[in-house]
């Protein structure tokens, strides 16, 4: 499942987990507080990452200031 549309906008799952990651959480800790596989979790995370919307620091990540704006 895509995180990011074709017309650049985020979906509803990936505004759930960047307004999770506003606190630094684990992989793990988000699947099990958005009940999502972990697998899925991954790959949106590598999918807000690589555009810039969440990095990760050591095992957690966070919404970047970019992500932040795409919230508005």
């Amino acid at each position: 499942m895509a995180c990011i549309n074709a017309d650049g906008t985020i979906s509803g799952s990936a505004k759930e987990l960047l307004n999770l990651i506003s606190s630094p959480h684990a992989d793990e800790e988000i699947a099990v507080k958005l009940n999502r596989p972990l697998f899925k979790v991954r790959s949106s995370l590598r999918e807000l990452e690589g555009a810039g919307f969440a990095i990760k620091s050591g095992d957690k990540f966070s919404i970047t200031e970019k992500g932040k704006e795409k919230l508005k």
